[in-house]
């Protein structure tokens, strides 16, 4: 398996595994990735069997501790300078799922989190993903102040 970054020539795979992985409501489209692989494509994390993208993370930067709807919308606010690395996404492919290619990549973005110095990594997920995220190290802070595709988001 290969890791490495995004560039914005990735952003037709990303676009296609990202509508594979979350419903239209919660989906980022073809214009968000764009704005996001424009102001941070360092921090997109693509991981690919062979010439295939199976799964990828992403999010940016910032001094704002809480994750909050506008960051999926606005990416730049992404500040390098940050404080706290956010998770916007966590995409696999259905066939490579529970197979430890999504905390793979998470436990890559953390390791560059710690060192660049950053306070912490922060991410939502629904209710029946906390334990997920519990054993990657996450600490569930409760419900998000996110309503993102009118779903309850717990940070």
């Amino acid at each position: 398996m290969l890791i490495r970054h995004a560039t914005i020539k990735d952003i037709d795979i990303i676009t296609e595994l990202e509508s594979k992985c979350f419903p239209v409501t919660e989906a980022a489209s073809r214009a968000d990735f764009e704005k996001r692989l424009t102001y941070y494509p360092d921090h997109f994390y693509l991981m690919f069997d062979e010439d295939k993208l199976i799964a990828f993370v992403d999010g940016f930067v910032t001094d704002i501790k809480d994750l909050n709807d506008d960051m999926y919308e606005n990416a730049a606010m992404h500040n390098e300078q940050g404080k706290w690395q956010m998770i916007f996404g966590v995409n696999t492919l259905e066939a490579y799922r529970h197979k430890g290619y999504a905390s793979t990549l998470i436990k890559e973005m953390i390791r560059d989190a710690k060192k660049q110095n950053r306070s912490g990594v922060v991410l939502t997920c629904k209710k029946e993903l906390i334990s997920f995220y519990e054993s990657l190290g996450f600490k569930n802070e409760g419900i998000s102040v996110s309503t993102h595709g009118d779903v309850i988001w717990y940070q």
